[in-house]
Formats: structure tokens, sequence, C-alpha cells
């Protein structure tokens, strides 16, 4: 018996044995079965995952990332959320920004005016050729209703929300190239709208080992807990693995450089009432950050790029990568020098003695640079052009500086 199942599996077919051929038969259906098995597995949990958000725990928090309670610096600065300001907006009732006429009247010396009037809430629609467009803007509060409403809310963190990866992943389209609105050293900002279709700038940090929990660490606790109107505001973050992001609103009209000599001047120039506007609201906000909060907050990188201007044309100062805290009654601290070449003030440069001055001496330069539409440094310009170094050193100013836009309205 036994020899005669031995010589049927001894029997060649196609030249394999018949033993052999069972055993390749066998191991083919194991691997089918197998397959199948797997692939129905990945196909249920994707399909769980589309149909339902993640479950959200309490992220991680590296034990170094230093925790602020709003509560507590409500509590400290009492009634300085505040500031009251003599140059309130709504004292001007004048023109905010002239746009060239597009159309092929040839009619090159027409534009359009927006006009600001003291009550009211929404803008209005753009005239024709001459034809004059009025917004009401409403007061803006230093704390504005929460954009965030529907959002699971994890504000015991004192940040903001907490978001998932895939809460970001969804809000940008997975970090997609066309979504890119800024980049840097530091990481790449995408814009992003979340499920409610809040438009927000997510800024992902350089996945670089400690560098992205040390910028992470020292962004959030310099605008983390401050609230302002000129401030641009921090919705939210995400600490997963080791991706580390920050959500901030998303500002949709550019930046002063922009409407200086960027991208922005297609949609026309900055009047001077609009430019006063921009500083005077950037000025709040140093003041803010420099007396209103403690510890104070000194920026180091106040630029005319990192001064954002809303639909409203109210500056948002953004960007707190290299921002430093001065608290315990110190005058100033030392630290490594860092900023933008131009205006950094010079004896920060030249010591390292870093104090809330040395934002004032930028702020000094983009003042300047928003009068006469100048770069703070060009190595193109005729040699007797003068600098705006050289403007600030003289006792008196010359009207024939002012930018090229605004000779005609005092020209």
């Amino acid at each position: 018996m036994a020899s005669d199942l031995n010589k049927t599996l001894s029997q060649t077919y196609i030249g394999l044995q018949l033993w052999v051929l069972i055993v390749i038969g066998l191991a083919v259906v194991f691997l089918v079965i197998l397959g199948i098995s797997l692939w129905l597995s990945f196909r249920k949990k994707s399909r769980k995952a589309n149909d339902m958000l993640p479950v959200r725990q309490a992220p991680y928090i590296p034990e170094e990332i230093k925790e602020i309670s709003i509560d507590q610096v409500s509590a400290n600065n009492g009634g300085l959320n505040t500031l009251n300001d003599k140059f309130s907006d709504r004292d001007s009732e004048k023109v905010l920004f002239n746009v060239d006429n597009g159309d092929e009247s040839g009619q090159s010396g027409s534009f359009n005016h927006v006009e600001k009037d003291v009550k009211g809430s929404q803008p209005g629609e753009e005239g024709g050729t001459g034809e004059v467009s009025t917004y009401r803007p409403s007061s803006h509060p230093l704390t504005a209703p929460s954009p965030l409403s529907g959002l699971p809310e994890f504000s015991h963190l004192g940040w903001g929300h907490w978001f998932t990866l895939r809460d970001l992943h969804l809000a940008t389209n997975r970090f997609s190239k066309d979504n890119v609105i800024g980049d840097g050293g530091y990481g790449v900002v995408y814009r992003g709208n979340l499920i409610n279709g809040t438009p927000v700038a997510v800024k992902k940090l350089l996945n670089n080992p400690g560098q992205a929990d040390k910028d992470f660490r020292v962004e959030v606790e310099a605008i983390g807990h401050v609230r302002h109107k000129n401030l641009v505001r921090l919705l939210g973050y995400c600490i997963e693995g080791t991706q580390r992001m920050l959500v901030y609103e998303y500002v949709n009209n550019g930046n002063l450089e922009q409407w200086l000599r960027g991208d922005m001047c297609h949609k026309g120039y900055l009047t001077w009432e609009a430019r006063i506007k921009i500083l005077l609201g950037t000025a709040k906000a140093l003041a803010y950050l420099h007396e209103a909060i403690e510890p104070k907050v000194v920026h180091r990188d106040i630029k005319s790029s990192n001064i954002l201007i809303d639909d409203n044309f109210d500056a948002k100062i953004s960007d707190f990568g290299l921002a430093k805290l001065l608290g315990d009654g110190k005058s100033y601290i030392t630290t490594r020098v860092m900023g933008t070449f131009g205006y950094v003030a010079p004896e920060y440069a030249n010591s390292g003695l870093l104090n809330e001055k040395s934002d004032v001496y930028s702020f000094g330069v983009v003042l300047l640079e928003a009068i006469t539409g100048r770069y703070p440094v060009d190595y193109g310009r005729p040699q007797p052009e003068p600098t705006i170094k050289d403007i600030a050193q003289w006792s008196s100013f010359d009207m024939t500086l002012l930018c090229g836009e605004l000779t005609g309205e005092y020209g």
C-alpha cells in the first residue's frame, strides 16, 4: 500500500514529481487566502477612518515646554489688556488706499476710493470709474469671538486648540505645494481651511531633532497667551510624534512690504492715511508687548514683511520665531544677535544686549520705509541717493523723499 502511494507520488507530470506539484498547489492556495485576508482587513480600516474622525487624546507635551495659563496672565495684568490711545481708528474718515482703474477707457487719472466711515460694519461694493465705495468698520475688540466654534477645546493648556495631524492634513490638502504661502529657515507656512470653514495659516516647523521643540517653545511662550487686535492670533497647535505645528489666523491682504513694492502693488497704492493707520497699529502692538504684559516680549524681527494687513487695513505683527521674554525686572538680556539685516539695532548688533529698544529701532526703520518706499539696504541705488539710515540722521525731512505715489497727494 505504502509502496503504491510512493510510486504514485513519484510519477512525473510536466517535468515535476506529483508530490512537488501538490506542495506548490497548497502554498499557492495559502498565499491567496492570506492576501485576501490582508486586503479585507486594510479596506475595513480605511473605511472606518474615512467615516469618522480619529479619537482625540491629550497630546504629549515635552517637559521643557513651559505652559502659560491665560488665567494667570489675565490676573497679573488686570486692566492692562486694553490700551487707550487718543489716536483712535474711529477718528479717521479719510481714504485708505487708491486703486488704479484697469478699464480700457484710457482714463489714467481716475481711481477708486475706499473710504472709512464711523458707523456700520460691512465693506461696500467697488464702484466704477470715479465712484466712491465706503465701508463702515465695526469696533475691533482685543478679544474677538473664537472662529473655532464646533472644534474640540483644550484651553487648559493656555495655547488654544489642539489639532491632530489628520486635521491639518485635511485643512491643507495634505500640505500641498499649491497651499504654500511662505517659507524660511524655520519651516513652511501653508494656507488651509478647518473643518468648520475657518481659513488658517499653518506653520510647519522644520523637523530637526531638538530644534523643532525649541522653536515651538519660543513661539508659544511669546504669543500663546497674548490677545491684541494688532497681533496675529495663535489659534492652536499640533504636537504629534516629531511634528510641531502652529495654527494662526489667516490674514489675506498681504503684508506691508508687498503693498510698498511687491505682489499687492497691482491693487493700487497705500495712501498717507493708510500708512499712518498701519504704523499706528504696529506701534500699539509693540507698546502692548513691551509695557502691558509680564514678562515683556521682545519680537527681535520687526520688518515690513512681518507686518500683515487685513481687509480693514489694520496691521498685525506676525512671526514670533525669534522672540525673547524679558522679565524679573531685567533691563536687558544677553543673547546671540538675530534678526534681518537693515532692521537690527546697531547697539544690539555690537554688544548682544537685547531689550525692547531694539524693537523700537526696527520700527523706526519700518516707519521711514513706509514713508519713502525705499529698501532699508539697497546696494543697487545710485551713490548720491540717501539711504534710510542717512535720512534718519538728518535734522529735517525733505518732502521730495516721499515715495512716488505720495508726492501726488502732498506735492
